[in-house]
């Protein structure tokens, strides 16, 4: 089987679980040396030795990516130990349900500057890589894909800061996609709906209840499916674009 990614570079941000654990071990299965950019190192580390052990390379980037100096620093990092950088796919983001009124502000932060500020900054950072790579990069194409969600298109009670940020995240990639279509940098936006992932863990007892009963007893998607969607975008040819997918179990409403 072709490795289609082989010589190239992708940066992959919350890849310490779920769906960015998934896409790099999808990427890493194309022949691409992954970088893993997360918070948890020792996940990261684990990661990076099972793709190593599979004959993959990678490079783990422990890094907060809420600052701009973190998110250029690990761009710096990993170019410097993988030598350039094709993709980028920033994954990382937090979800905290509740209703508007009396919300925790700091949670609404916490979103911002994690689930928007976080990939802008990385993708910033990311950027002269990127276009490099576009002119003189053995695919002579580099890629952005980032994860927005079902609420990044859709608006629902109780998840208006995250809709927010998601929203965020769709307008910014659209943007972004028509300043370096030209330069053959490709933007792209998945928008998944429910995924089985501990994303949701992060809210208290009762809001996760609300979320089951919502969705009741559907097969939701796997890390896998968006991990494989993410393969697709960043695999096809150079005149070929994918600006937005949305992804959901077949039975979510």
């Amino acid at each position: 089987m072709t490795r289609r990614l082989e010589g190239t570079v992708a940066l992959i941000t919350g890849a310490s679980s779920g769906i960015g654990h998934a896409t790099a071990l999808e990427l890493a299965r194309e022949g691409a040396s992954v970088a893993l950019v997360g918070r948890r190192e020792d996940r990261l580390t684990d990661l990076a030795a099972e793709i190593s052990k599979a004959g993959g390379k990678a490079l783990a980037v422990p890094a907060d990516i809420t600052t701009a100096e973190a998110a250029a620093e690990a761009v710096e990092r990993t170019v410097e130990g993988l030598g350039r950088l094709d993709t980028l796919v920033n994954n990382a983001g937090l979800m905290l349900l509740g209703p508007t009124p009396g919300a925790d502000l700091n949670e609404w932060q916490r979103m911002v500057d994690i689930n928007l500020m976080g990939l802008m900054y990385t993708s910033h950072a990311a950027i002269p890589h990127l276009v490099k790579a576009a002119a003189d990069g053995p695919r002579r194409v580099a890629d952005i894909v980032n994860i927005s969600s079902l609420n990044g298109r859709n608006a629902y009670a109780m998840m208006a800061v995250y809709t927010a940020t998601k929203f965020g995240v769709t307008g910014f990639s659209e943007a972004l996609r028509l300043e370096l279509a030209k330069q053959h940098v490709r933007v792209s936006v998945v928008e998944p709906g429910s995924v089985d992932t501990e994303l949701r863990t992060h809210n208290s007892e009762v809001v996760q209840q609300l979320l089951n009963a919502g969705l009741g007893d559907i097969e939701r998607l796997q890390s896998e499916d968006i991990a494989d969607t993410v393969g697709y975008i960043v695999t096809r040819p150079r005149h070929v674009a994918v600006a937005e997918l949305l992804v959901r179990p077949t039975e979510q409403a």
